[in-house]
């Protein structure tokens, strides 16, 4: 029966039902110590970048003499007895989730000092110069612990705290102390099975797509400073189409609307190529927002008196910043549609000159046929005289001849009278021959 089913099965049933069981939670029981690295690998350049991240992952497998995943995994997790390693590859970044558990006995200030990231190797470390995109330490801790100790762990005096998915307490400054690391304090006061687990990745998943969020926000000042003299060129520029209106409506301006035409095209490839090369950063940041927004609404906090709450933190100091980006992207695609509407004005105002300009060449060709139909119409006339003299002269030679024959023939006479006969059989024979050309065209 199991193999008619499995028969049965679409090719993309199995690995599409295990997608949702791909990355589970950590079971994480306090006091523990966890370790949160986020590593950049960007999409410029496609899979091989993502290709690095399981490079990086192998060497340090076999750095502890364990097997790695297989090439396109997308998550690892393994248990090397004194410590845990979690590993997850996203579109633009890897992380690396290592816990530990800490001794009862430790005061929180002290459990920073006891951090998993001792058991990474520095070697290892050293490949991660330049990629570190996010790096947290979270104490998991129990609820007995004394919560006077928390301005000892962190550097800034203004701390985010709040009561979270109803059994715990989520501390943070959000700040990088000088050990070069975010730290979290969790406070577990009566949380189940599991939910510690899920309330740390909660955290950490906040923590870094917040820093991938912010990724948008130096292209956005680079950006608003590049539209800044895109707009003043187009401002210059629609200036000049309308001195160019003013100065020579429609009446050899040509010239001057097609080196317009030339800059406006030049700025709508500058447009473009700002469009590709950050189209897709904003885009990414806007989707990390919604992350950052949708896990702090997953936390499902309740106030703690005199501090404010993550999702304030986070409106007041990210969205902004998220709002910034936005605004550039919408101030982005409405100067290139300007841009595309000028560039259409004047095309359709390149458009009108050249058909002013056929105009006048149609109305000059025109007067120069009908001077050539007059013309034609007087060498018509010289000619219907030149051939009636002709004709005449062959018949007055005709009739001296007769004459001389000795026919009763007056030449001068029959040649008088043959002359208006000769002539209108010329012109009568001419307009056959022009309505015959007419009907064959």
């Amino acid at each position: 029966m199991n193999a008619i089913v499995g028969a049965l099965n679409h090719a993309m049933r199995v690995p599409l039902a295990a997608e949702l069981h791909s990355r589970p939670f950590l079971s994480l029981n306090a006091p523990e110590a966890i370790t949160h690295l986020a590593i950049y690998h960007g999409v410029e350049s496609g899979p091989p970048r993502a290709h690095s991240q399981h490079l990086l992952l192998e060497s340090l497998c076999e750095h502890f003499g364990v097997a790695a995943p297989r090439h396109g995994a997308s998550h690892f997790f393994h248990d090397f007895g004194a410590f845990r390693l979690k590993w997850e590859c996203h579109t633009e970044f890897a992380t690396y989730t290592v816990t530990a558990p800490l001794p009862e006995v430790l005061a929180l200030p002290q459990a920073f000092a006891h951090m998993p990231l001792a058991f990474l190797p520095e070697s290892w470390m050293s490949q991660l110069a330049g990629r570190l995109m996010a790096a947290a330490h979270v104490v998991l801790i129990k609820g007995s612990q004394d919560a006077a100790q928390l301005p000892a762990v962190f550097e800034r005096s203004l701390l985010a705290g709040s009561s979270v998915m109803q059994g715990a307490e989520v501390w943070s400054d959000f700040a990088i102390q000088a050990d070069g690391f975010s730290r979290f304090v969790i406070r577990d006061i009566g949380m189940r099975h599991l939910q510690g687990g899920r309330l740390v990745q909660r955290v950490l998943e906040i923590e870094t797509y917040r820093m991938m969020a912010l990724l948008g926000l130096p292209a956005a000042r680079a950006v608003g400073r590049e539209l800044d003299r895109v707009e003043a060129e187009l401002a210059a520029l629609a200036d000049a189409m309308v001195a160019t209106d003013m100065a020579q409506p429609g009446e050899g301006g040509c010239g001057d609307e097609g080196r317009l035409l030339e800059q406006i095209t030049r700025l709508a490839a500058r447009m473009e190529q700002l469009s590709l090369a950050n189209g897709y950063r904003f885009s990414a940041s806007k989707a990390y927002h919604d992350l950052v927004r949708a896990r702090i609404e997953e936390l499902r906090e309740v106030r703690i008196e005199g501090s404010p709450t993550v999702e304030e933190f986070m409106e007041r100091r990210l969205t902004p910043a998220m709002n910034t980006c936005a605004a550039t992207s919408a101030r982005q695609e409405a100067l290139g549609r300007r841009i595309a509407d000028t560039n259409d004005l004047l095309r359709t105002r390149v458009g009108i000159v050249q058909e002013m300009q056929n105009r006048r060449i149609l109305e000059s060709m025109n007067a120069r046929a009908a001077q050539q139909l007059r013309l034609q119409l007087a060498v018509e006339g010289l000619s219907v005289a030149a051939i009636s003299y002709y004709l005449v002269g062959l018949l007055g030679y005709a009739g001296k001849a007769a004459k001389a024959a000795g026919l009763p023939l007056d030449p001068d006479l029959a040649l008088g009278v043959l002359v208006p006969l000769v002539a209108g059989g010329v012109w009568l024979a001419q307009r056959r021959l022009h309505r015959r050309i007419d009907k064959s065209h």
